[in-house]
């Protein structure tokens, strides 16, 4: 039976973020858990699906590996240790060849002398947080290697003729050497991996079918977009050998915090600071949206620091749907600084009739009533 794939397995997209991995993960896991499940099969079955796929894409490392192979990159062949062939062409040996050749000493060329795909390119981007509630479309310039144009990626001046099978290595792409009991594997030093000879090289490329060069994209970023999103472009990366595939660009997003709003997830949060006199008597303040437009709320007589207020729908939008969040509005009253004499007089005044009617201030009573019994029951 075939296996489900990682991502549909978590119910998340390809391009998720660890912390949605995360999130995805731990609700599933303490949804199908063994010990919330005892003596049911398909939970069991259904966690151990859910550790599986957690285990291999929270590695980033087995995540581009499953990217690139799917479930090929971590199946079992035969006659290798532990049960892996490291030797067999097309099997895990070439996956983690092609994956970490360049930490081996191989480089990427290095190992199977097959032509080999490009490398993928990373790329950072930071937006304001509007486009990210909007979405919006970044103009990047990405330094890349592209395939040569003069020779069309043969990386040979006589297009029909592109290499010859290196004599050294006869295609294989490294060589062996006896050094005491052991036996060394190294890069070719003929074809640099390839497996291939180009004897006519091209003069622009000078043989390796691909030139160093800037392109110029534009990446469409979707509204709803949480900081620290991966967004992938399949066959954007840097251009592979002879009949190989391009590698891809992944593009992760960076979002710049905001003079006036705070994000919680879908959510957002606003700061406003009231006049005592506005808090005590009620009224009504304008404050801005996040898409732009503002919004009136209601602020009933009496509001202390710390009061919120809900405007449900003008919060964020949420990727890939049409809905949004709610914003919050959580007030903060403000002593007035600097007074006047007049405002002073009016300030004293309002005291003197505060201290004859003290019911107008319920906390400041009851803290002060509860400090006198406390005083008197140590006495």
């Amino acid at each position: 039976m075939a296996k489900q794939d990682y991502y549909a397995t978590l119910g998340v997209a390809r391009e998720a973020s660890a912390e949605d991995l995360k999130r995805a993960y731990r609700k599933l896991a303490m949804q199908y858990h063994p010990d919330r499940n005892p003596g049911d099969k398909q939970a069991e079955a259904k966690f151990k699906e859910v550790s599986e796929a957690y285990d291999v894409l929270k590695d980033e490392q087995k995540r581009a590996a499953y990217d690139r192979f799917g479930h090929a990159a971590f199946e079992q062949g035969g006659g290798g240790p532990g049960g892996f062939d490291f030797s067999g062409a097309g099997g895990l040996g070439d996956i983690f060849d092609q994956m970490f050749g360049d930490f081996m000493g191989g480089g990427r060329r290095g190992g199977s002398g097959r032509p080999r795909s490009g490398a993928d390119i990373r790329q950072a981007v930071e937006i304001d947080l509007a486009e990210a509630f909007a979405g919006t479309k970044v103009n990047l310039r990405v330094p890349t290697r592209v395939t040569c144009e003069a020779c069309g990626g043969t990386g040979s001046e006589d297009k029909s003729r592109s290499a010859d099978t290196c004599g050294t290595c006869h295609g294989a792409g490294k060589v062996r050497a006896q050094q005491g009991f052991f036996l060394i594997e190294r890069t070719c030093p003929t074809c640099g991996g390839s497996g291939r000879v180009v004897r006519n090289p091209c003069r622009i490329c000078r043989g390796a079918g691909t030139v160093q060069r800037e392109r110029s994209l534009q990446v469409a970023v979707p509204a709803g977009v949480e900081d620290g999103t991966r967004i992938r472009l399949a066959g954007e990366g840097e251009a592979g050998g002879p009949g190989a595939a391009n590698g891809d660009l992944y593009v992760h997003v960076a979002i710049r915090p905001h003079e006036f709003f705070q994000r919680d997830a879908a959510n957002i949060l606003l700061r406003v600071p009231l006049r005592m006199t506005q808090a005590a008597l009620g009224g009504e303040v304008e404050v801005p949206v996040i898409d732009g437009s503002k919004a009136k709320v209601k602020i009933p007589p009496g509001t202390q620091t710390g009061d919120q207020f809900r405007l449900r729908g003008k919060g964020f939008s949420v990727l890939r749907s049409p809905a949004r969040g709610d914003m919050f509005i959580q007030v903060a009253v403000e002593t007035p600084q600097n007074l006047t004499a007049k405002q002073r007089e009016l300030l004293e005044s309002f005291e003197a009739e505060s201290q004859k009617h003290e019911k107008g201030s319920p906390d400041h009573e009851g803290f002060f009533a509860k400090v006198a019994a406390f005083f008197e029951g140590r006495s």
